[in-house]
């Protein structure tokens, strides 16, 4: 039981609910930070933020190939319908889904969403996703900037928040950092940083101050790492 998950680099990460294997974000061709390749990936579900090809990279091969299912929001959904996957659950902002093992709720995020030929992606999303059996919930904060609302979403109660710090594209640290005390989780994990020169960030100076600055106990995990949450 519980949460498990492992940082495949950038906002990659395969994770375990209840035993059940789940994809956020698969980039894993073309990421130098890469842990896994696409082949070695079997997950029941792949969850889209947003359309950007760091983000929705290798999503295609992967659901053709395992057949898993891609949640997503809706101008997504169509994308990939498009591309003959029929296995694709398009949500919009706010709404929740019920995927046998996990609930699925999208949040805001503010950012952009187009896919790499052009495509609109619609409105980016953070998820929140939560194991029904053990009743433990995430939120996956996708690429956005801080914002108030966070605090909102925090009193979902949260196990762990994973949060971009790479700054440029996104929240740097300082902002990660205050998205953190409005979200109050029991863990916080980053991501979408070092993956590039351009989102390069001291992940020590991050965890060192967000261990002094919140309540939240800061995950910093090489490419590969793993962590249970009980």
């Amino acid at each position: 039981m519980g949460i498990t998950f492992t940082w495949l680099g950038h906002s990659t990460f395969s994770m375990e609910f209840d035993g059940h294997p789940v994809l956020f974000d698969p980039f894993l061709t073309g990421n130098p930070l890469a842990a896994a390749s696409s082949e070695s990936l079997h997950p029941e579900i792949i969850f889209l933020s947003h359309a950007h090809g760091d983000h929705v990279g290798d999503a295609l091969p992967i659901a053709q190939r395992t057949g898993a299912k891609i949640v997503c929001n809706a101008e997504m959904s169509y994308y990939y319908n498009a591309k003959g996957l029929e296995n694709v659950s398009g949500q919009n902002t706010g709404g929740s889904g019920d995927y046998g093992f996990v609930m699925c709720k999208l949040t805001p995020a503010f950012h952009s969403s187009t896919f790499p030929d052009g495509t609109s992606g619609g409105s980016p999303n953070g998820l929140v996703v939560t194991a029904k059996a053990s009743g433990q919930r995430v939120y996956f904060a996708g690429d956005t900037a801080l914002f108030s609302d966070m605090q909102l979403i925090g009193n979902m109660g949260l196990d762990v928040a994973f949060l971009p710090i790479g700054d440029f594209f996104t929240m740097g640290i300082d902002d990660s950092i205050a998205a953190t005390k409005l979200l109050r989780p029991r863990y916080v994990v980053p991501m979408h940083y070092n993956t590039f020169p351009i989102i390069a960030q001291n992940v020590n100076e991050w965890a060192n101050r967000m261990s002094s600055e919140t309540d939240a106990t800061p995950i910093v995990l090489d490419p590969g790492g793993t962590f249970h949450v009980e």
